[in-house]
Parts: structure tokens; C-alpha cells; sequence
């Protein structure tokens, strides 16, 4: 048995022995299914594993409203905390979402904010004794950050990360950090330590990456907050086909400082930066952790983040915004059913009131994607490569022919490639002020996350979508509309020369691939703001959710958090 596979035993024993015996599911309660394309979903309100009392607080509560019931004494930070643990666990044995556990600590925590508020002192902030999941790549004292290489394996931090620190002063409960594909760089949450995570729609399906963890476990309700970071997509990805919400700020809003990402210290400042952003099961809940964490003067533990309070960013100039519907990129056309999910979510925003214009941007889009994967690639992946061989740790296939060693990037070739970064994002403010002949000035962008639904594992196309708006740095969110119905395998793509590689390779995911199995999976729009603009991009997203929530209603059969 090589190096790495012996750490990679001993790690998944490590977590194993981290779950209590008595909330292991019996063999007979998991789904299997010939075809591997079942649900979970339904497991942990049927499994009988949760009380009553677990399945009210887990099922019937989201942040927002568990913030105000802990801060009327109505329910305790250990109940809490221990009805999401043991969800959690579920959701682990499950999808194999988790990778470091933390629930013993996480009860020990959970009792010292009950004894604050019960000698009468105010709630440390709106995140007081919520539990909040964290992707691995954050760094918590004493516990691993291995993104799972087994280089990094059995080597505990000794610093928080910056946004780790922010949440213990903020009251937050840190119970569980969620898995990643190998090297950050896959949208398919697979390693050799850790294994793969599942998706809890669809087990056939991506759960995402590289964010893929945390999806899967909120879309259990494993957790209703959960943190990860997004470089490319991997918070927008992750909640688009799990179903739930996720917001990638710009880079310098939440502090992102201190990830284990297997690069060197500084390769954010001159490749692509990577955002910190919240996932969760209502919108609100990413407000509320982005106005919490902005107001909690993050810029004290990390310097790249601009100071001032959630009240001093950009809001709307008005309730009635103009919504600009980008319906492709130019260089990948979407399958129909991306296409008609966006002309819904568009429809029920004109019977709001809300003013939507198409926009044709191809010309600017199409010219994002490869400057997003020069700046990706600025560094030569070679400190992630020198990682691997560490252990002789093999690369997992998919990224074999899109992941190679090569020198890095001179600096004169870096200049250049930011010197285009910025003529881009020059470029795009003609679209924000109206400029393009005939247009409106525009509040938000609404667009696809993907040009397809979620696709079968390992499959996933491209990410220019999403990259895009990394590239030019504005703040994103995900927001879901409804689920991919039986007569949504209908409708075919141009017949048309491809645009290019990717379009030939998306079209593949249509016209051959058995349509069926993308039913039962979420369908999602994304929602764009300019630059360091989170404020109006809450505000619209808002506004964006109300009006799709009007039309379709709540995602799931699962009960909607409504208690305040």
C-alpha cells in the first residue's frame, strides 16, 4: 500500500470514529437504487434517527429565524448545535460530505453561549450560537486543513484563518468542515483522502465543487449556513445544483485571508482572486452572514478587506430596479431547459413590476473566459504539483488532461494579463451605465450559472458563466427556481456548427446523454452586481427571490423556513 493510501485509512477511520453509534443509519433506511440516480433527501425526516424537536429546529428554522429564537431564550445554542451535529451526521453517512468533525467541541462551545445569555449578556452578534459548516480549506487551531492531499493530512493549524476568527468573536458554533475535489480545481468534489461527495438530489449527478461539501450537506439541512470560497464558481456551482443559495462577494469584502488552497502565500494577488461567501437554505441567511461579517470590522484581522460598515455600501436608488437578462455568453449556447428556466424567472419578475431588458453582451463575454484561465494558471500549479508527489499521490483523472506542471508566468506576461483585466472591466462599465444603444442604465445582471442542468459526475463542461465575474471581480449569487420536470428533456439545441470546444462538448450533454437523468435537479439562475457592490446585490437578490418564490414557491416539499 502506497504513502498516500495508508493516509488516507487513517483519515477516513479518523472521521468514522468522530460519528456517536447511536446516530448511525441502519443499512436498510439508505437509498440504492441499479441506476445510482436516487434521492436522499427525504431520509433524515424518515430515517428515526432525529426527535421531534431535532426535525422542528433542523427543518423549520433557518439562520434568521434560529438567530431570533436564541436570542428570546425560546430555544438553547446546545440544542441547536447538537440537532445540527447530529443532522450533520446523517447527512455525512449518506452523501460523504464531511471531512474534519467537530461535534464534541462544538457542544462544549454551544454550553458557554447559553451560560452568556443566561447571566444576561446581549448575544455576542446575529450569529450567536448559530452553527456554521466550513469548507476544508479554512483553518481552525488544532484541526487539519488538508483539502484532501494527503501531504497536508495529520498537520493542524496552529492560526485561524482571518474569516474563522470573525465568527468565534461573532458567537458562531463551528461544528464540521465539508470536502473539495483534489487540488481545488475540479467541479466535482472527489479526492483520494476524503473520497466522493454525492449528490442528495440525485446521486448519479455532481454535488459541485469546489465548494461540493457544503452543498450537499445544506441541501440536507446538515446545516442552513455553511462557508466556502469561490474562485471560478465553487460557491455559485455547488448551490446551483444542490438547490439552495449562495452569494461569491468581491474579494475584498469578506475576509479570505489564511486558506489552505495548496498555492503559495500571495498567488491570490496575481492570479485570480478568490472570494469567501456564505451558502444556505434562504436567501436571508446570506444577508444576514455578509452584513454580520462586514459589520464586525473584518478589516482588523485582514487588511486586504475595505473598512466600513454594511450600512456605508451602495444600496438600490430604487425598489424598482432594471434587471438585465444576458441569455448566452457567446460561446456556449444553454441546453433549453437553462434557457426557459431564465425566460421564467425573467416573466415572473415583469408580472412583479420589475423592469427586465435583454441585453446582448456576447461580443464582451466571450472575451472573459480564456483571461480567466491565463490568471487561473499565472502560477504553474507547481506547488500543488510538488504536493502530490510528496506522497506519490496519483491525479484524479478528470483533471489529467486539464491540470499540468508548467513554469510560471513571467512577470512581464502577469502585467499584461491584468493590464487586459482592467480594459475588460473598463470595458463592462458601458454596460452598467446604459451605454449600449438602446439600453437602460442596469441595477443587476440576471444569467445562467451553467449552460446545463446539473450534469452526471465528472462530466461538468465549463465554467465561463461564472468565471467571468471572478475575472472582472463583481459579487454573484445563486439563486434556485424550480426543479427540472419530465417535459424538460424536451426542446433541441441549434443544429449549427458548434461555437467552439466547449459548445461541442456541452451540446454532447444534451444530444448524447439520456435526458432523463437530469430530473429531480435543480434549476437555477445567477444574479450579478458591479464591483464591490454586495449591498445592491442583497437588495436585488431579494427583490429576485420574492418574485420567483411568488410564482413557483419553495424549492423543496420540505416545510420553507418561516419562524421568526
Amino acid at each position: 500500500m502506497t504513502a498516500w493510501e495508508k493516509i488516507g485509512l487513517r483519515k477516513r477511520a479518523e472521521r468514522a470514529a468522530k460519528i456517536p453509534h447511536q446516530w448511525r443509519l441502519p443499512d436498510n433506511v439508505i437509498p440504492k437504487s441499479s441506476d445510482g440516480r436516487h434521492s436522499v433527501l427525504h431520509v433524515p425526516r424518515e430515517c428515526g434517527l432525529l426527535t421531534d424537536h431535532e426535525l422542528d429546529i433542523t427543518e423549520n428554522y433557518d439562520a434568521t429565524a434560529l438567530s431570533v429564537a436564541i436570542k428570546e431564550r425560546r430555544l438553547k445554542c446546545v440544542d441547536v448545535t447538537r440537532a445540527f451535529c447530529k443532522r450533520a451526521a446523517i447527512a455525512q453517512q449518506l452523501t460523504n460530505c464531511l471531512t474534519e468533525i467537530l461535534f464534541s467541541e462544538a457542544l462544549v462551545r454551544a454550553k458557554a453561549l447559553d451560560a452568556h445569555l443566561d447571566e444576561g449578556k446581549p448575544p455576542l452578534s446575529a450569529l450567536h450560537g448559530i452553527p456554521i459548516s466550513l469548507k476544508d480549506s479554512f483553518k481552525i487551531p488544532g484541526v487539519d486543513a488538508s483539502i484532501g492531499i494527503a501531504a497536508l493530512c495529520f498537520e493542524a493549524s496552529s492560526k485561524p484563518s482571518s474569516l474563522v476568527e470573525i465568527l468565534l468573536k461573532a458567537g458562531a458554533v463551528l461544528y464540521c468542515k465539508t470536502n473539495v475535489p483534489q487540488t481545488l480545481g475540479a467541479l466535482d468534489s472527489f479526492n483520494n483522502v476524503f473520497g466522493r461527495t454525492l449528490n442528495p438530489h440525485n446521486a448519479a449527478v455532481t454535488a459541485g465543487g469546489s465548494t461540493g461539501g457544503e452543498g450537499a450537506l445544506i441541501a440536507l439541512r446538515g446545516s442552513v449556513l455553511g462557508v466556502g470560497t469561490d474562485a471560478g464558481g465553487s460557491i455559485r456551482i455547488p448551490a446551483m445544483v444542490n438547490g439552495i443559495y449562495g452569494v461569491k462577494p468581491s474579494w475584498q469584502r469578506i475576509p479570505y485571508y489564511g486558506q489552505e488552497s495548496g498555492n503559495l502565500d500571495g498567488h491570490v494577488k496575481v492570479g485570480m482572486a478568490a472570494s469567501a461567501g456564505p451558502l444556505a437554505v434562504s436567501f436571508r441567511d446570506c444577508e444576514l452572514f455578509l452584513h454580520t461579517v462586514v459589520d464586525l470590522e473584518p478589516w482588523l484581522v485582514d487588511s486586504d478587506v475595505i473598512p466600513g460598515p454594511w450600512s456605508s455600501l451602495i444600496p438600490l436608488s430604487s425598489p424598482k430596479i432594471t434587471v438585465g437578462l444576458i441569455m448566452t455568453d457567446g460561446l456556449i449556447t444553454p441546453h433549453p431547459p437553462v434557457t426557459r428556466t431564465l425566460r421564467e424567472a425573467a416573466s415572473a419578475l415583469t408580472t412583479s413590476g420589475i423592469h427586465v431588458v435583454e441585453l446582448d453582451v456576447a461580443p464582451l463575454f466571450s472575451k472573459c473566459q480564456a483571461l480567466a484561465n491565463r490568471l487561473m494558471g499565472v502560477g504553474g500549479n507547481n506547488h500543488m504539483f510538488d504536493l502530490l508527489e510528496r506522497t506519490k499521490e496519483p491525479l484524479h483523472p478528470w483533471l489529467v488532461s486539464r491540470m499540468k506542471r508548467h513554469p510560471a508566468i513571467p512577470t512581464d506576461k502577469a502585467v499584461a494579463l491584468h493590464g487586459a483585466r482592467e480594459a475588460m472591466q473598463r470595458a463592462w462599465l458601458q454596460v452598467w451605465a446604459g451605454e449600449q444603444p438602446g439600453k437602460p442604465k442596469i441595477d443587476v445582471l440576471l444569467c445562467p450559472v451553467a449552460p446545463h442542468a446539473p450534469p452526471e459526475i465528472d462530466r461538468w463542461n465549463a465554467t465561463s458563466y461564472c468565471s467571468t465575474f471572478n475575472m472582472l471581480d463583481y459579487p454573484a449569487g445563486t439563486i434556485p427556481v424550480r426543479i427540472f420536470e419530465p417535459e424538460d428533456v424536451q426542446g433541441e439545441l441549434p443544429t449549427t456548427q458548434p461555437i467552439g470546444s466547449w459548445d461541442k462538448a456541452n451540446r454532447a450533454l444534451w444530444n448524447e446523454t439520456d435526458r432523463s437523468v437530469y430530473i429531480g435537479t435543480p434549476l437555477c439562475v445567477q444574479v450579478v452586481a458591479p464591483n464591490l457592490q454586495e449591498r445592491r446585490l442583497c437588495e436585488a437578490m431579494r427583490i429576485i427571490d420574492d418574485a420567483v418564490r411568488t410564482k413557483y414557491g419553495p424549492l423543496h416539499k420540505a416545510k420553507r423556513p418561516t419562524k421568526l
